[in-house]
């Protein structure tokens, strides 16, 4: 099965009541521990490379990757773009056999937003490629994407039919209280997703994929694993799952994910080279790596996106 876009999986997702994982992906371990725990799960999936990924595995080298995923599993798979910053690097990986790409211009004026949104789906749609819009700012920082908690902004709902059907775009991501980056809450705070906004743009816009961005739940055991393990990482608290799993069930059908992924990756290694000062082959402190990113994925794929057996 080749590269497909997300088009059927948002629809079959919309009417299920579950979501598609949306993982970042920047080397082969990740790429492998992903596919492998969706592939036995009969889940599909969406790949996503952001401008860091980009600049760090070279675009030949991740599109190569994910092909030879294909080969080794038989799920739906769809190449994105994660936070496309303008429309030559959207045209680029367009050109370059992404089938589907993210324009962000949430940070624009929303006259401008809309300019620049609906020239990328212009040029995506003559290629058979879907797009993805953004309204709203989250705060945090991931990869090229900073954004402070004074300048982060919910979603208006008032603004998303005119955004739609101004700009073509095919989903949505927006903005109710997640955030880029691992340590998205202090020990004490209460994570809070809007579930009024999302409620409310669901009327708005009946039968629309809508996504979610910075969504990881700072996986507690993979944190407790690197800083058992030499690590210095500060406490901290994610999305709740089981908010997370409430979303899937409604109009949010595509759910990112990248930080939970390079702490699983981080704390194998780490787990490994601690504990095994002795080793220096790749492989052997990789591998442990990748196998908790594939528990991580599968626990992603059945406790919170429902999508298991969904391929």
């Amino acid at each position: 099965m080749g590269l497909v876009t997300t088009t059927e999986m948002f629809k079959k997702a919309y009417e299920g009541g579950y979501a598609i994982g949306a993982f970042n992906v920047n080397n082969m371990e990740l790429i492998q521990g992903i596919t492998e725990a969706a592939g036995e799960l009969k889940a599909p999936l969406i790949l996503q490379v952001s401008a860091g990924a980009r600049k760090y595995a070279k675009h030949s080298y991740l599109v190569k990757l994910v092909e030879a995923a294909l080969e080794e599993v038989d799920i739906p798979i769809a190449l994105h773009l994660d936070h496309g910053a303008d429309f030559e690097i959207c045209k680029s990986v367009i050109d370059g056999g992404f089938t589907s790409v993210m324009i962000d211009g949430s940070h624009l004026p929303f006259e401008e937003n809309i300019a620049l949104t609906k020239r990328v789906v212009e040029y995506a749609h003559s290629k058979g490629v879907v797009v993805e819009g953004e309204l709203g700012q989250l705060a945090g920082i991931e990869d090229d994407v900073n954004v402070s908690e004074e300048d982060a902004s919910f979603t208006q709902p008032d603004e998303v039919e005119e955004f739609v059907d101004r700009t073509g775009v095919d989903s949505l991501a927006i903005a109710i209280g997640t955030s880029h980056g691992a340590f998205k809450f202090k020990p004490g705070q209460t994570p809070q997703l809007r579930f009024d906004i999302l409620a409310e743009i669901e009327r708005r816009l009946p039968n629309f994929p809508i996504v979610l961005h910075g969504a990881s739940s700072v996986s507690p055991e993979y944190v407790k694993i690197i800083n058992e393990n030499g690590g210095k990482l500060q406490d901290a608290i994610g999305i709740p799952e089981d908010m997370l799993r409430q979303a899937a069930k409604s109009a949010v059908c595509k759910i990112n994910i990248d930080s939970d992924l390079r702490l699983a990756l981080t704390a194998g290694v780490r787990e490994v080279l601690w504990q095994k000062p002795e080793v220096f082959d790749p492989r052997g402190y990789l591998d442990l790596g990748r196998q908790y990113v594939k528990e991580l994925v599968k626990h992603k794929i059945v406790n919170v996106l429902g999508c298991d057996g969904k391929a």
